[in-house]
């Protein structure tokens, strides 16, 4: 069974290869979510997709995952309409891949592949670069065979386009033990990148200001949540999937005399490659060190629960469910009035409505934010000695100093701190008052 697919423009070439996408189950409930999201993904890769194909199967063929006789006839519409790349919705094993380049003589990428390639495509910075290498080489590696036999394909008609950015062809003409060197050298670049950031964090907690991290699935608004708190267009955000790689950290003001650290970071998506949590281990680290939680949900996607499904396995897979979190229901001005925004809100009853884009909402999630950072201060009174007055500067900036008396032999000051200033002056505190 095939559906046509209408065309689109992609923006990454000028002349898009053109595209089949196969899936071997029916096209109804998660099946056809599933093969819809990959259409934005094929697109997102620079693509152009001209059918979809799907196989109706009770499991994977082993041998070529569609099977002998649906291989033969998409190899048949490969040729009659000039199609460039497969594009599978699955994770192939590397015999699969072998296989089906053998009987399709073009490229064939599956779902996982395809991701990397988008990643590829969004990576600007050095450590961005580094993360997406390293995920993909940890994927080449043990399908090494099949896509050499790929390249050699494809060498002699049109270059590049999807699933060969990134290492591409250099690499694929290492053997194994050259690849795993490379794979070495990354590993220990990143680990480099993971003791920096650690730095940064902990130079961050210094300031004993509260920190939360904007997640959510790809697409829905995080940037835009970002920018539209600080106040500011210095983000990147962009109608794209995977717009962000790098996390931008900010500081905002959510109430008066209540400042926080925001980070906003890459998005999730269904069936997130395990490479790729493993090698943005250093930036995602940044949702596990957070204090809170920001979840971002689009809510004009039909799928919107099925997002929130999808960040929630996320954050299991980090061990960051246990902090607290709020749920922003963001692009609200699209479904304001709908029987989705009805459902949503029904379902989500904590979940505060917002628009990044016109400002709707704001309000509330920095009241929401502000009271959650008042839940982590105390309340005390401490006795100071005047030989470490430079304690009660740190009082001011990292807190409130709410009354200060000057004795004959200490300065007595009632403040309000958060947990990790509290420790530095704990042992001046004469009363502990939580409040």
């Amino acid at each position: 069974m095939s559906e046509q697919v209408p065309q689109s423009t992609p923006e990454a070439t000028a002349h898009p290869e053109r595209a089949i996408l196969v899936g071997i189950e029916p096209l109804t409930g998660e099946s056809r979510r599933s093969m819809q999201e990959l259409l934005q993904l094929v697109r997102a890769a620079g693509a152009s997709p001209v059918d979809v194909v799907v196989q109706r199967r009770d499991r994977p063929d082993p041998a070529t995952f569609i099977g002998r006789g649906k291989l033969v006839e998409l190899a048949e519409e490969v040729i009659q309409r000039n199609v460039d790349v497969v594009v599978l919705n699955a994770e192939l094993r590397p015999a699969q891949v072998k296989n089906l380049v053998d009987g399709l003589e073009c490229k064939v990428l599956d779902r996982t592949e395809l991701i990397l390639d988008i990643f590829a495509q969004h990576a600007h910075s050095r450590e961005g670069k580094l993360q997406v290498e390293l995920a993909q080489l940890g994927y080449l590696l043990p399908r090494l065979v099949g896509r050499g036999v790929m390249m050699s394909r494809i060498g002699g008609g049109r270059r590049g386009g999807i699933g060969v950015r990134g290492p591409g062809e250099t690499e694929l003409e290492m053997d194994r033990r050259r690849l795993r060197q490379r794979i070495t050298r990354l590993r220990r670049e990143l680990a480099e990148v993971q003791r920096r950031r650690d730095t940064e964090r902990a130079a961050r907690r210094q300031s004993g200001l509260a920190t939360a991290s904007i997640v959510g699935y790809t697409n829905a608004g995080k940037s835009a949540l970002l920018n539209a708190l600080a106040a500011s267009e210095e983000v990147s955000a962009h109608d794209r999937l995977f717009e962000t790689l790098d996390p931008t950290v900010r500081r905002i003001q959510v109430a008066q005399g209540a400042e926080m650290l925001v980070s906003d970071t890459v998005g999730f998506i269904r069936d997130l490659p395990t490479e790729l949590i493993a090698a943005f281990r250093a930036t995602l680290d940044e949702v596990v060190a957070a204090d809170f939680i920001i979840e971002v949900v689009d809510a004009s996607d039909p799928q919107a629960a099925g997002q929130h499904e999808v960040t929630e396995e996320t954050l299991g897979t980090l061990g960051a469910l246990d902090k607290p979190q709020i749920m922003v229901l963001n692009k609200w001005d699209l479904v304001a009035d709908s029987g989705q925004g009805e459902v949503l809100q029904a379902r989500f009853r904590e979940a505060l409505p917002v628009s990044a884009l016109h400002g709707n909402g704001l309000a509330a999630l920095q009241a929401r934010l502000a009271e959650l950072i008042q839940r982590r201060r105390v309340q005390v009174t401490v006795q100071l000695p005047y030989d470490r007055l430079e304690l009660l500067e740190q009082l001011h900036s990292r807190g409130r100093v709410l009354h200060t008396e000057y004795q004959s032999d200490y300065v007595v000051a009632q403040v309000e701190v958060d947990q990790d200033t509290l420790g530095r002056v704990q042992r001046y505190v004469v009363t502990d008052l939580s409040i």
